[in-house]
């Protein structure tokens, strides 16, 4: 927001210079952005007033004009398509001196132009650094006393300071809250504008409904009939105006901007004859149209608050007026309105139509919700001494119900103490939150109970309290203090897996880590998964991200898709994340880890072995995870059928019999439809099963050489080598160590249905050596029970 600072210096007047306010302003959590001057630096320039413009004898966009400065007359050549007999403008006399940007000041001497002497020059704008405008000589009010510096008459001795707010501070988007502030940091008596109610002179007035109450609760309207449109903005508010960054316009919108840049409350002006009714606050019907003050049309939703009549809408609430009700200079009779919006209700609705106006600006921050019939009182005051007319009462809707209510908040001296980490004296934080407009009350010892004023809808909590206790004290007077803490050693649980851990034994086994969308498409979604309805998204991104996926997978395999497409064959990927999984009307967020391998088993080179990589390649990977935790000996894999799975090529993993995850070869037909160079083989777990693992313990190694037997068995071919595992593991004594498959032959020699697997067992005695008696008897029992389970022979 840009101010005026002798605007500023009108309501509060603190004994420091501009850079000081603008230091001052900063530190209290205001940033500025810049202060510049409102003129560039002149001397000797003057109000003159034009007698005669008479056409150059010899050029024709050139006149010659006798001036007045007030005791003499100047022929003075000008090219201004605006120069006219009567006017009063900027002289610059023989001898003023005009400052420049670049620095280099450029004196004002008497010329001869075309043959014909001039003594001195009609200004600009520009060229006295007031505005950017050069279409012409400046343009004075006519009751602008000839002859007095200009520099005094539009008072341009002044800053403009540019503030740069926080959008919790909507308090200080005006000169009254700046001014607040102003005086609230220095200790200075702020003189706010005097406003009396307006005594009604007509009984007319305009009817007003809410039939959206949340979203406008207050909404104030008052007729003013028989205004002059034809009269002027007086040079003060003008050139306020302007210096604030606002353009005068016609003096109805100079009046109603002039109140929200001095009490920070938007306001609008219809013309009453254009009205229809009354006037109905209501949200949008959805495709109804406006044309706005700029010209453009609006399409609006049925979620956007308008002001409408009892046909139309005429203005979008808090955002911008229509055209069609406008106020023009033939308008007689205006409706002047004045309202209190929902901060949430404004939020976002002018972005959405790419707009963004004061209004807007305001109402989304907030405005003081009992700042309506003050403003409306000084607009109507400023617009019957402007433009004249009479006023009617002001009509009033609201809602108290849908109002906000008065904050109170209860301060304690201990926790400012705390926060602040110096002991505020408490007579210094009553001062303050005086200061601030607070009402503040004793509740108790060192305890306050503070009422918030309306304006500082920002303050809530006892924190924000304290913040301001901070910023008003000065955060360069706080004290400087080195936090302390005693910090206690948190615990290590040495039966748990760290997910960095699992991590890093990815990426030693030449994995790379990848983070792809939550978001899927719905298709590929069930393809992949269907035992789960993929929950749907309200408002996709696209087609492709329209639901939450339900499996990792999904993202993984278009990774691929995308690196294949890009020539790298030998692709190794896994990622750490949720899947989303639907439970009734829960959506249960489980954490997994997943990963996928394609292409070659090795990286190319000369010594590298040329094959692919296949299912035993993932399952060593899979088992060196599940080995974290020191407890592999509680998994195994079953083969199960899953939906993106190769139906001879899927197995589930299992940690005591309950499923935590799926591996296998992606199914050939999701290899085709995706246009994946195959095969591809990925696995899935459930991560809270990789990360609790066992206590690690200590066993001694033993001395005394291992004793190994070979067992050669046929068995039926259905039968897995883990089924086999545990019945040997079972029979085989507490001192077996190991059971090892080394070989599995099918063919000659060997029945059609059968199988030929080959069994290293292994024994170890932590204190002797076993004897080949010892070692007869469990490997008769191992045989004996597998024969018994599944028909096992010994191989001849």
């Amino acid at each position: 927001m840009k101010f005026s600072e002798n605007w500023l210096r009108e309501l509060v007047n603190p004994d420091i210079d501009t850079q000081g306010i603008a230091d001052q302003i900063t530190m209290a959590g205001l940033e500025v952005d810049e202060v510049l001057p409102v003129a560039g630096q002149f001397s000797g320039v003057v109000v003159g007033e034009i007698l005669t413009a008479e056409p150059h004898p010899n050029a024709d966009k050139l006149q010659v004009c006798q001036v007045a400065d007030g005791s003499e007359q100047f022929q003075v050549v000008c090219g201004a398509p605006n120069a006219r007999a009567g006017l009063k403008t900027a002289f610059a006399k023989v001898g003023a001196v005009l400052g420049s940007p670049d620095g280099k000041d450029f004196k004002i001497k008497k010329a001869k132009l075309r043959q014909v002497e001039s003594f001195g020059m009609l200004c600009a704008e520009d060229e006295l650094s007031i505005s950017e405008d050069h279409g012409g000589i400046m343009e004075l009010a006519a009751d602008a006393p000839v002859g007095t510096c200009l520099r005094e008459y539009l008072d341009l001795d002044d800053s403009v300071i540019d503030v740069d707010l926080t959008p919790n501070r909507g308090d200080c988007l005006s000169i009254a809250g700046l001014a607040r502030e102003v005086g609230v940091l220095n200790k200075a008596p702020v003189t706010y504008v005097d406003v009396e109610p307006v005594v009604p002179t007509i009984d007319d007035s305009f009817p007003v409904s809410l039939e959206d109450p949340e979203g406008c609760p207050r909404y104030l309207g008052r007729v003013i009939r028989n205004v002059d449109m034809s009269a002027k903005s007086p040079l003060w508010m003008v050139e306020k105006l302007r210096r604030c960054g606002v353009r005068s316009i016609d003096p109805v919108v100079d009046v109603t901007n002039y109140v929200l840049l001095e009490l920070g409350q938007p306001m609008h002006a219809f013309d009453l004859n254009k009205l229809n009714g009354g006037i109905v606050v209501r949200k949008a019907k959805q495709g109804e149209k406006v044309t706005l003050l700029d010209g453009n049309e609006a399409e609006l939703n049925d979620k956007t608050l308008v002001i409408a009549d009892s046909e139309k809408a005429v203005a979008m609430a808090g955002i911008f007026g229509g055209e069609e009700t406008g106020v023009t200079a033939e308008s007689k009779d205006i409706f002047l309105e004045c309202a209190y919006f929902n901060p949430i209700t404004i939020a976002g609705r002018a972005r959405s139509y790419g707009l963004h106006t004061d209004a807007s600006h305001r109402y989304e921050r907030g405005v003081d919700w009992q700042l309506q019939h003050r403003a409306t009182e000084r607009a109507t005051q400023l617009l019957l001494d402007i433009v004249g007319g009479e006023a009617g009462p002001v009509s009033e809707a609201v809602a108290e119900d849908s109002l906000p209510a008065s904050s109170t908040v209860t301060l304690r001296q201990s926790k400012v103490n705390q926060v602040l980490a110096f002991e505020m004296p408490a007579a210094e934080i009553e001062e303050i939150m005086t200061r601030l407009g607070m009402i503040i009350e004793r509740s108790g010892e060192g305890e306050w109970t503070v009422a918030v004023p309306s304006y500082r809808f920002d303050i809530s909590i006892e924190v924000d309290l304290i913040e301001e206790l901070a910023r008003v004290y000065g955060y360069n007077n706080l004290p400087v203090k080195v936090p302390t803490a005693e910090l206690n050693m948190i615990a290590h649980d040495e039966s748990k897996v760290t997910l960095k851990t699992v991590r890093s034994q990815l990426v030693g086994r030449g994995y790379q880590e990848a983070v792809t969308y939550s978001f899927i498409e719905k298709g590929l979604s069930a393809q992949f998964d269907d035992k789960h309805v993929a929950k749907a998204l309200a408002n996709p991104i696209s087609a492709e991200m329209a639901v939450m996926r339900t499996t990792i997978w999904p993202g993984l395999v278009k990774a691929l898709q995308y690196n294949q497409n890009r020539q790298q064959s030998r692709v190794r990927l896994f990622e750490t994340g949720q899947r989303f999984l639907p439970e009734g009307d829960q959506l249960i967020q489980e954490n997994v880890v997943a990963g996928l391998i394609c292409g070659p088993r090795q990286s190319e080179g000369w010594s590298a072995d040329a094959g692919t990589v296949d299912f035993y390649d993932l399952k060593g990977d899979v088992e060196s995870l599940l080995a974290l935790g020191g407890c592999a000996d509680q998994f195994s894999f079953a083969a199960e059928r899953h939906v993106a799975l190769h139906p001879g090529q899927s197995a589930a993993i299992l940690r005591n019999g309950e499923t935590v995850g799926y591996m296998g070869a992606l199914h050939p037909e999701l290899v085709k439809s995706m246009g994946l160079t195959g095969p591809v083989f990925l696995f899935e777990i459930v991560q809270s099963v990789l990360l609790d693992g066992q206590l690690p313990r200590f066993d001694s190694l033993s001395k005394f050489p291992e004793s190994r037997r070979d067992l050669a068995l046929l068995v039926d071919e259905s039968v897995a080598f883990e089924s086999i595992r545990a019945v040997a593991k079972k029979q085989g004594g507490e001192f077996l160590k190991a059971v090892t498959l080394f070989d599995v032959y099918q063919g000659k020699g060997v029945e059609p249905g059968q199988k030929s697997i080959a069994l290293g067992l292994t024994w170890q005695h932590p204190s002797r050596t076993l004897n080949d008696e010892e070692i007869n008897e469990v490997i008769d029992f191992v045989v004996s029970a597998l024969k018994n389970e599944y028909g096992a022979t010994l191989r001849e």
